[in-house]
C-alpha cells in the first residue's frame, strides 16, 4: 500500500451515514465521542470572544453553562456526540494561595451548584439542549475529598455539606504511594489547600453518597459521570456507587500500569486510558519508537475487562498540550488520529482543535472563546474529518467499536493499525516524522483488503 504523504496520518475506509440513538449504557457510550471542557474556560453567557482570561492569574474567567449552550453548534459540527463538563458543586469561595476554585475540584457543599457557572435551571437547560441534539451530558464528580483553604489543623468540618463532622473523615496523614492503603486513606493537597479525605469505608458516608449521586443524576438527567481521583478511594466503595448512579461511570486512575488501572474496571464501567497516553508523547517527540504503542495495545487487552469503553485521550486539563512541546501541526494531527482510531471512546480537550499550547496547570486551561471558535482552523477541520469517519463506520459496522485494534506494521518512526470487520475496516497510519518528513511507501499485510481494492485517504480524500 502506498502512503501518499506521511506528513499527516492516513486513514482509509468505506463511508455511509451516521445515526445517533438515545441511551446511557456502556454499550451506547462506546459509540460516542466526547468533547471535554472546563466550564469556566469554554463559553461566556454574553458570547464574548475577547474577554480576557490569563490562566496564570488563577481567577474565574466568566465561563458558564449558558455559555456552553451558546456554542453547542461549534461542538456538534465537529461530530462530537457527548460533552464532559467540570464539577458543578459549590467550592471554596475565597481565593487560596493557588487562586480560585474555577476548575471545580475543591468542593465544599454538594447540595448547591457553583453560582459562578449559573443556576440549577441553567444546568438543566444545558442538559435539555444536549438531549435535543441527541448528545450526552457527562459531569465530573469528586468523591474522595472536600477542599479546605488552609492547613489540616485549621479545618472546620462544619463547612462541608452534607458530611459536616470530623467523624466522616480520615485522620490527616501524608500519602505513601508505595502503599495502597495510604493512597486510599491519606490526604491529597498540601498546607495551602488541603483535600480532606472522606471516610468512604464508613457506611454513613457510603449511604450519603449513594443518595446524593442518585438525586444528582435524576435532577439533571445525566447520561454519564467522570469520577475524579478514583484510586484514592477504597475499591469496595465503587460498585454500590455505580449502581446508585445508574449511568455510565468513567474513572480517573492515574497510572501507566495496565494491571493496576484495569483492576478498577471490575468496579466501574470505564477508566481513562492513561497507559495508552503514556507512550504517545515520547513517540511524537521522537524520544521513543513505536514499540510502546504496540505493546500497550496487547497489555490493555489482556488486563482490562472491556477496552472498547475506555476513555482515550492525548490532551486534558491535567497534562501538557501537544503544542507546548512541538509547534509541528502535523504531529498534532497524528495525535488526533491516535485518539479517534484507537480502541475506546475518544476524548478531545477544548482547545486541542485550536492548537492551544499551554504546558501544564494552569497554562493548559486557556479560554476557548479567545480562539473566536474558529471553524476554519486546521485542527478543527482535521478533528471534524476524523470524527465523521468514525461516526460513519460505526453506523455501518455494529462490530466496529468492539473489534480490537491490531498493529499490522511498525518501524522506528511509523506504525499502521487495522480496526473493523472485513469490508468496513479502517487502516490508520501514524508517524513522528512531522512536517518535513516527505513521502514514503509502505507495504502492508493484514489490512483485510484484496489486491486492487480502492481505498480513500481520509485527510486528503484521495483514492488509490
Amino acid at each position: 500500500m502506498r502512503v501518499p504523504s506521511l506528513r499527516t496520518a492516513a486513514a482509509a475506509l468505506l463511508f455511509t451515514s451516521y445515526h445517533v440513538t438515545e441511551a446511557a449504557t456502556p454499550e451506547q457510550w462506546r459509540s460516542r465521542s466526547i468533547y471535554q471542557l472546563l466550564t469556566d474556560r469554554f463559553g461566556r453567557t454574553d458570547g464574548s470572544t475577547t474577554a480576557p482570561c490569563n490562566p496564570g492569574d488563577y481567577n474565574y474567567c466568566g465561563g458558564s453553562w449558558r455559555g456552553i449552550i451558546n456554542q453547542l453548534d461549534y461542538i456538534q459540527e465537529m461530530g462530537f456526540t457527548a460533552i464532559w463538563i467540570s464539577p458543578i458543586a459549590f467550592n471554596i469561595p475565597d481565593r487560596t494561595p493557588f487562586g480560585y476554585a474555577y476548575h471545580g475540584y475543591w468542593q465544599q457543599d454538594l447540595t448547591k451548584v457553583n453560582s459562578h457557572f449559573g443556576t440549577e435551571n441553567d444546568l438543566k437547560a444545558l442538559s435539555d439542549a444536549l438531549h435535543a441534539r441527541d448528545m450526552y451530558l457527562m459531569i465530573d464528580v469528586i468523591v474522595n475529598h472536600n477542599g479546605w483553604n488552609g492547613d489540616q489543623a485549621s479545618v472546620d468540618y462544619s463547612k462541608f455539606i452534607p458530611f459536616n463532622d470530623k467523624k466522616y473523615y480520615h485522620d490527616f496523614c501524608s500519602i505513601d504511594y508505595n502503599n495502597q492503603t495510604s493512597v486510599e486513606v491519606c490526604w491529597l493537597g498540601d498546607s495551602n489547600v488541603e483535600l480532606v479525605d472522606l471516610k468512604t469505608d464508613s457506611q454513613e458516608v457510603v449511604d450519603g453518597y449513594k443518595k446524593w449521586i442518585a438525586d444528582l443524576v435524576s435532577k439533571y438527567s445525566l447520561d454519564g459521570l467522570r469520577i475524579d481521583t478514583v484510586k484514592h478511594v477504597d475499591k469496595d466503595f465503587w460498585s454500590s456507587f455505580r449502581e446508585a448512579a445508574g449511568v455510565f461511570c468513567m474513572g480517573e486512575v492515574v497510572s501507566s500500569n495496565p494491571s493496576y488501572v484495569c483492576d478498577y474496571q471490575n468496579h466501574l464501567d470505564s477508566i481513562l486510558n492513561f497507559p495508552a497516553y503514556d507512550p504517545i508523547v515520547p513517540f511524537l517527540s521522537n524520544s521513543a519508537g513505536t514499540d510502546g504503542l504496540i505493546s500497550v495495545i496487547n497489555d490493555m487487552k489482556s488486563a482490562c475487562k472491556d477496552v472498547s469503553v475506555l476513555g482515550i485521550f492525548t490532551e486534558s486539563h491535567d497534562v501538557p498540550r501537544i503544542a507546548s512541546w512541538t509547534a509541528d501541526i502535523n504531529l498534532a494531527k497524528n495525535a488526533l488520529v491516535y485518539t479517534f482510531m484507537w480502541d475506546g471512546i475518544p476524548i478531545v480537550y477544548a482547545g486541542q482543535e485550536q492548537h492551544f499550547s499551554g504546558y501544564a496547570d494552569p497554562a493548559n486551561r486557556e479560554a476557548t472563546w479567545l480562539s473566536g471558535y474558529d471553524q476554519s482552523s486546521e485542527l478543527y477541520i482535521t478533528t471534524t474529518a476524523i470524527n465523521a469517519i468514525r461516526n460513519h463506520v460505526i453506523s455501518i459496522d455494529p462490530g466496529y467499536t468492539t473489534y480490537g485494534i491490531k498493529a499490522i506494521y511498525n518501524d522506528a518512526h511509523t506504525a499502521a493499525f487495522r480496526k473493523g470487520t472485513d469490508g468496513k475496516q479502517i487502516v490508520s497510519v501514524i508517524t513522528n516524522g512531522g512536517e518535513n518528513s516527505g513521502t514514503s511507501t509502505l507495504k502492508l499485510a493484514g489490512t483485510g483488503w484484496r489486491a486492487g481494492t480502492e481505498v480513500v485517504e481520509i485527510l486528503t480524500c484521495r483514492r488509490s
